[in-house]
């Protein structure tokens, strides 16, 4: 495989071109009907433009960091550091097998970082600044996270991944998540929620109750968030209410994608110390030198059942 094919392959991006694109507008489609029909609520017309636009939006900022990592992943792949290159090459079942927890764990990283570092939250806060859950929300993609979401894949290709699987993996956890994002799902089979990330864990995720906030982080296994501490299931006694804590009230898709950047830099100018300045950037979002401490771990723990 030659670097230009293989970035050939990559930029085409068949799977989620192919397959997920047609997909999604399917599917969002016959839930917006079916919504209609029943005046069930699920969807606003000005947050489903919304949330498209955003979609579009991120696939455009997306597109020279995925070249520039892309390049990076395929000379580290080609260093062969571990001498693992043939035994994961791409015609053995099992080396799609192992990617797939490896991409779905790097995910898992990557989006609970989104959550814990407030500069990584201002990319990836529009994807929640929605006050409904539908498969339009699911286009409804955080922009700014795409300039440093690549840095956690940077290890897989040490293990003789090549960039293409890479991609390709990463974009089936894609179409996969699709499903998560819906209210018509409520609860799959006992032993499928106690392994994969349904619905059901991703409404938790979308929630702004406090006992939700910074829950089920997962892409497709909800067993990293069960491992790692980070697991909330759903309560019918606690139906989750999407958005933010302080929701914005606005469908400009700009102040949507840009609004808490502003708002970190408004914090870093009234701060007086080099460290508080620097906490407002890497602390988690809610953190404040001189008000109520707000991050969502600290909530959680005012929270009783």
């Amino acid at each position: 495989m030659s670097f230009v094919d293989a970035l050939h392959e990559i930029l085409n991006d068949k799977l989620l071109l192919y397959v997920g694109v047609p997909l999604f507008l399917v599917l969002l489609v016959i839930e917006y009907v079916v919504d209609r029909k029943r005046k069930l609520g699920l969807y606003e017309n000005k947050d489903m433009i919304t949330s498209i636009a955003m979609g579009l939006f991120s696939l455009i900022v997306e597109f020279i960091p995925k070249v520039l990592f892309f390049m990076a992943f395929f000379y580290i792949y080609k260093a062969n550091v571990f001498g693992l290159n043939e035994f994961m090459d791409r015609s053995h079942w099992w080396s799609w097998v192992i990617l797939l927890f490896a991409d779905d764990f790097a995910y898992y990283w990557f989006h609970r970082m989104n959550h814990e570092v407030r500069l990584f939250w201002a990319g990836h806060i529009s994807h929640h600044s929605s006050v409904h859950l539908n498969f339009g929300t699911a286009l409804r993609q955080g922009v700014g996270e795409r300039l440093h979401k690549f840095f956690f894949w940077l290890w897989i290709p040490m293990l003789g991944f090549d960039p293409v699987m890479m991609f390709t993996m990463m974009s089936i956890n894609l179409i996969y998540q699709y499903f998560t994002h819906t209210e018509f799902i409520r609860r799959m089979p006992s032993w499928y929620e106690a392994v994969f990330n349904t619905a059901s864990h991703h409404r938790v995720h979308h929630a702004s109750q406090a006992r939700y906030l910074d829950r089920n982080h997962a892409g497709v296994f909800i067993i990293w968030d069960k491992i790692f501490g980070s697991f909330t299931p759903e309560l019918d006694s606690d139906k989750p209410k999407y958005g933010l804590t302080k929701n914005i009230e606005s469908n400009n898709w700009i102040y949507v994608a840009t609004h808490e950047y502003s708002a970190i830099w408004r914090d870093v100018k009234r701060a007086d110390k080099l460290m508080d300045k620097l906490k407002y950037i890497f602390y988690s979002p809610g953190w404040s030198h001189d008000g109520p401490d707000l991050r969502a771990k600290t909530l959680r723990n005012q929270v009783r059942d």
